[in-house]
């Protein structure tokens, strides 16, 4: 089975000086009652851009336009015990968009300054990888869950030129 392709972005922006992250406690399907980043799936005949795009439109009513994209990496999950689970997320960052976000049916989103992450209300593995890509820090992260698909077993860091862009 084949990972599954999904996005992931991490809305940047500047309150009183501090930085400060979207991130949103998500209310159905994947991931109930975590707090998530803004994301989900690229679907057939959508690249990783347009998919993440319309996500975050979909999730936050926000709108990002393609060229303030900073694609930063990946993270690879793997969950051994749920292989159908199994995503490869390609990671953007973004310092400009239109709109605050707005609660949809599946995210209420919130923003979070970036040196208080609600670590202990998101998926075990956020505090070994979100961190550093709020930092700046470019990567390849991959994950493997343990067999009750919230520890985790492994976790390994690839640092990525600057010039890599998403896979597609």
């Amino acid at each position: 089975m084949t990972a599954a392709p999904v996005t992931l972005c991490f809305m940047l922006r500047d309150v009183d000086g501090l930085e400060h992250v979207l991130l949103g406690l998500k209310k159905t399907g994947f991931g109930l009652g975590k707090v998530v980043g803004i994301g989900g799936h690229v679907e057939p005949g959508e690249s990783p851009v347009e998919a993440i795009c319309r996500e975050v439109a979909e999730e936050t009513s926000i709108v990002v336009d393609p060229a303030d994209l900073q694609h930063v990496g990946s993270v690879d999950f793997v969950f051994p015990a749920r292989p159908g689970w199994d995503m490869f997320s390609t990671v953007f960052l973004c310092r400009k968009f239109m709109g605050e976000g707005v609660e949809s049916l599946e995210i209420s989103p919130r923003w979070y300054p970036v040196d208080q992450l609600p670590l202990d209300k998101m998926w075990a593995d956020s505090s070994r990888w979100l961190p550093a890509f709020l930092s700046g820090r470019r990567g390849a992260w991959r994950v493997e869950l343990n067999s009750d698909n919230e520890t985790v077993a492994s976790c390994t860091h690839t640092p990525l030129p600057a010039e890599a862009g998403p896979r597609e």
